[in-house]
């Protein structure tokens, strides 16, 4: 089983790409955010550890961590300690949970491939977990204008989360394969088809 890690700016794409890998091998994916929820469900560690750290207020009426409410408690203040906290608290047990489900595959030898999508996979050292690094590129105007169709951010918004993220140096030296993924979606899928093929079959 071989393990890549998918990652890229906001807006690059990401999710698509990964729709188009379900669709052509053998593969499981795990989503970085969906494992954050998992670990941050009620009864779990890091569940108290964030009520301990940000307060009651945080939690909805079913006792589970409102998203909202917690994004608002920490970055409405611009709080970047605290941010960093949250993180420290978290992080570690997503990685946890993700090594977990490699472990279960490998014995299970139900898939090929296992995927890993997270837009800090290089900052929390996911390169000594994946045998390969893979970076989703896209012009910044093409990313920009995905987000206001698909999410409502004003430019503004736009410009403060693509500065906080690692710029296309960053991802280009620490990534082993570029996807481009700028609107062309057949273009896009031949680029993954033939990862796949050489991948599987080998070069040439």
């Amino acid at each position: 089983m071989k393990i890549i890690g998918i990652t890229g700016g906001v807006g690059a794409g990401k999710s698509t790409v990964l729709d188009i890998i379900r669709n052509n091998c053998s593969c499981f994916v795990i989503i970085a955010d969906k494992a954050a929820h998992e670990v941050e469900k009620k009864g779990q560690k890091c569940h108290e550890e964030l009520v301990e750290l940000l307060g009651g207020d945080i939690l909805g009426a079913d006792g589970e961590i409102d998203k909202k409410a917690m994004a608002a408690r920490i970055f409405d203040k611009g709080n970047r300690k605290l941010l960093r906290q949250v993180n420290e608290i978290v992080h570690p047990r997503v990685k946890e949970y993700i090594l977990n489900l490699i472990e279960e595959h490998r014995k299970m030898g139900d898939v090929d491939w296992l995927f890993i999508e997270a837009a800090l996979l290089i900052e929390d050292g996911y390169k000594e977990i994946c045998d390969e690094l893979w970076y989703i590129y896209a012009d910044e105007e093409i990313r920009a204008s995905r987000l206001k169709a698909s999410r409502g951010y004003s430019d503004e918004k736009i410009r403060d989360i693509m500065k906080s993220q690692n710029d296309d140096a960053v991802f280009r030296a620490n990534c082993d394969y570029v996807i481009e993924n700028n609107g062309d979606l057949e273009t896009t899928r031949k680029q993954i088809i033939e990862k796949i093929s050489e991948d599987r079959y080998g070069r040439g």
